[in-house]
């Protein structure tokens, strides 16, 4: 069985607040299993930081130059 937390979110706007109703509404869950969904999708990504990480630790040497590409993108100007 996994650990939960127990999360309190304060100073919601109104509307937001409505917005989220309604659509747990919608999805026909409470408004706490739905912001809870929510939060998960949220997590489950990678931050902006994360995948520059990603990128710059992957292996390019297969990959074209920066010559290639500018040629390619030249001749197919023409």
């Amino acid at each position: 069985m996994a650990i939960v937390t127990t999360l309190y979110i304060r100073d919601v706007a109104d509307d937001v607040a409505q917005t989220l109703k309604d659509r747990a509404a919608e999805a026909g869950t409470s408004l706490s299993a739905y912001v809870g969904l929510e939060l998960a999708k949220i997590a489950a990504r990678p931050t902006n930081a994360e995948v520059a990480a990603r990128l710059r630790a992957r292996d390019r040497t297969g990959n074209p130059s920066t010559a290639d590409i500018v040629a390619e993108v030249a001749a197919g100007r023409r």
